[in-house]
């Protein structure tokens, strides 16, 4: 297997359709559900209320501490808060089975459907705006080729390929 170096990982945080923004925006509204959401559906589990209430906190204290545009205060590198999606998407469709909560159908749904939600938002996100991007050198297009895929506009005024 080719080891890959930190353009590949650099590329793979530039690819998504979701704007960085948008992911954050949808992290304060997943923060406050898993916050909410246990109180209103009246969850019968005290585990499964008082980890729905810390992955709230946790999503919320993320969102606000990652660099980024939705950011409160820029602490957490976005590469870090790249791999913190994923345990944490991991995690979520994993909690119901470990702390016992998963014959109770609501959070055992609202868990692994928000857990595989943020898995595939995670994925599609964009974490580096175009600006930095190019920034950091040519990038490979989608068919293998240096500079921009055939459904970017090209700077220079002539016509995309």
């Amino acid at each position: 297997m080719p080891v890959r170096g930190p353009g590949y990982i650099s590329a793979m945080l530039r690819d998504g359709p979701i704007p960085r923004a948008v992911h954050g925006a949808i992290e304060y509204v997943a923060a406050i559900a898993f916050i909410v959401v246990p109180l209103l559906l009246g969850y019968s589990s005290d585990a499964a209320v008082a980890t729905s209430i810390v992955v709230g906190v946790v999503i919320l204290v993320a969102a606000a501490s990652t660099e980024g545009p939705t950011s409160l205060v820029n602490q957490i590198p976005i590469a870090a808060h790249v791999v913190l999606d994923y345990l944490l998407a991991v995690f979520l469709i994993a909690a119901p089975f470990l702390f016992g909560f998963a014959q109770e159908t609501a959070p055992l749904v609202f868990f692994i459907a928000l857990g595989v939600a943020h898995l595939l938002l995670t994925i599609a996100t964009r974490f580096v705006p175009d600006a930095e991007a190019s920034a950091q050198g040519p990038r490979r297009g989608r068919r293998g080729r240096s500079g921009p895929a055939e459904d970017e506009p090209v700077a220079s005024g002539e016509p995309p390929r």
